[in-house]
């Protein structure tokens, strides 16, 4: 149970309210039996008072007033010496005594003139008044409890939407009819909702218009590359349109992405086939002059392979780019991949360089953008660090995974 939650505040609030009215009614009860208890010695005494006046003038026990005031006269002597021995025990055998003797109410009279052994039969009154009081607080109580928590569905309902909003599912509603404070911020979220959506819509109908009529142009250079007699020129062209066509494919899924609209492909992949697909997407001529690979232990890497790819393909380019030699080193363990390259240490820390189009000296542009999203996705680990001159970029498998592989 979270203490902070509403509910729990005014469920703990209620449940204070019906201890202390149980407490209230229990006072009620016991003031209710101890006015009795009072009330009752009095007319005990009353009763012993009028019997010996009555004896000392009639000679003789006015039995029918016992009877009217409902008291008995016990005359069994068996029963009349186990009541004497106990009132005897508790030191209570007096002229005058009462004591309560197996849930009886016993009232002993022993004077000069007679001895009696009573039972009172009256027993106390069942306290209705209190027992309504109690029953009606505690209905009143129950319905406002009731029509409270009733009040706050809405706003469960609300928060499983909005969670549901925040894992990207732009197709919620939360329209409703009702006037309380809960409804109006019901209403306002699904008006943002629905402008958001909107919004999302007209992006993605941008870019995709943007990407087709890119692609026309593109279509147009592969056709005339290819009417090209230059065989050298042909090929330059040919790998030019080939890389913008590769970079606009890229842009989708990087829009994919961002919006979170994409659903992976998990699969085991060999280290060595990463790496190898990563360095193709660079599109470079003799990868061999830019690239130093070692696979010291190969391993299965669980990833969607376009997306893990493209990591390898940014970090690898990034390194090439921004390195003193242009030159980079990739080192395979079964746990790590590492990409490193001589150069200046980050002038930042490395979360501003997860921003996009981070602007700095050495600004790695989307790069590092993607490769932060896409990471993230697979639950994978990206660490950075600078040692002796050389930049390292570290992807890391969870801890369960390196110990399955």
């Amino acid at each position: 149970m979270k203490f902070s939650s509403l509910r729990t505040k005014i469920s703990l609030i209620f449940g204070i309210a019906v201890v202390l009215l149980a407490m209230l009614f229990a006072l009620m009860i016991s003031a209710q039996q101890e006015k009795h208890s009072l009330y009752n010695e009095a007319h005990e005494r009353a009763i012993a008072h009028y019997l010996s006046l009555y004896y000392l003038k009639y000679g003789k026990i006015d039995t029918a007033y016992l009877k009217s005031q409902n008291i008995s006269i016990i005359t069994s002597p068996e029963e009349q010496v186990q009541i004497k021995h106990y009132f005897q025990s508790q030191g209570k055998y007096h002229n005058y005594a009462t004591d309560t003797y197996r849930l009886k109410r016993i009232i002993i009279i022993n004077n000069d003139h007679f001895k009696l052994m009573l039972e009172n039969k009256n027993t106390p009154p069942f306290p209705w008044e209190a027992l309504l009081f109690f029953g009606g607080v505690l209905a009143i109580l129950g319905g406002l409890y009731w029509w409270i928590m009733q009040g706050l569905k809405p706003l469960t309902i609300l928060k499983e939407k909005i969670t549901n909003f925040s894992k990207g599912d732009l197709n919620i509603t939360c329209k409703t009819e009702k006037k309380d404070e809960i409804a109006e911020v019901a209403n306002e979220f699904d008006n943002a909702v629905r402008m958001i959506r909107e919004l999302i819509s007209s992006r993605q109908l941008f870019l995709r218009a943007m990407m087709h009529e890119l692609k026309t142009p593109i279509a147009k250079g592969r056709i005339i590359a290819e009417m090209t007699t230059n065989p050298k020129q042909q090929e330059k062209m040919r790998n030019i349109f080939e890389k913008m066509g590769m970079l606009i494919d890229e842009f989708a899924t990087i829009e994919k992405i961002t919006s979170k609209h994409f659903t992976l492909r998990i699969k085991p992949y060999s280290t060595s086939n990463l790496i190898e697909a990563g360095i193709d997407l660079l599109m470079i001529d003799n990868p061999k002059d830019y690239i130093d690979t070692t696979i010291e232990e190969e391993s299965l890497w669980s990833v969607d392979f376009e997306l893990f790819v493209l990591v390898i393909k940014n970090l690898l380019l990034n390194g090439i780019i921004h390195g003193h030699t242009k030159k980079v080193s990739i080192c395979a363990k079964s746990n790590f991949i590492e990409i490193s390259n001589p150069a200046e240490p980050l002038k930042e820390p490395i979360e501003n360089y997860y921003q996009p189009f981070h602007q700095s000296k050495n600004g790695l542009g989307l790069g590092l953008y993607i490769v932060k999203n896409i990471i993230d996705i697979h639950t994978l680990k990206l660490e950075y660090r600078h040692y002796e001159g050389v930049n390292f970029f570290t992807i890391l498998k969870p801890p369960e995974e390196y110990q399955k592989s």
